[in-house]
């Protein structure tokens, strides 16, 4: 039980103190209304479900390596920067491939709503 309180923990901590993770969280909360306004097939939901857990591990993970360069060094050396950076990066990757999808999913239904 104890190492599900830690996550728990964790989790909590990153939306916390991470802006970030409170818009992908936001984001999340929109996919989950977009489902249900325009009723993807279930194979549609289990995709964009993977991408939103895909987002918002790539988020924690990011929070983790940049609390741990920063537990490493406080001062500004190139190699922190580029882990940080990297970090970032992967989050920015994962996100454009989630907001691609929901596009391919959602854009067609919302087309032929407005049109």
């Amino acid at each position: 039980m104890r190492p599900f309180r830690v996550a728990c923990e964790g989790i909590l901590h990153a939306v916390r103190s991470e802006r970030n993770m409170r818009l992908h969280l936001l984001s999340a909360f929109l996919v989950f209304v977009f489902t249900i306004w325009l009723q993807p097939t279930r194979l549609e939901i289990v995709i964009l479900f993977g991408w939103v857990i895909a987002v918002i591990s790539m988020e924690m993970m990011n929070t983790a390596i940049e609390r741990t360069v920063n537990l490493v060094t406080e001062d500004v050396h190139p190699l922190a920067k580029q882990a940080k950076d990297v970090a970032a990066g992967a989050v920015l990757v994962t996100s454009l491939g989630a907001a691609v999808t929901a596009l391919i999913i959602f854009g067609p239904r919302l087309w032929n709503m407005l049109y």
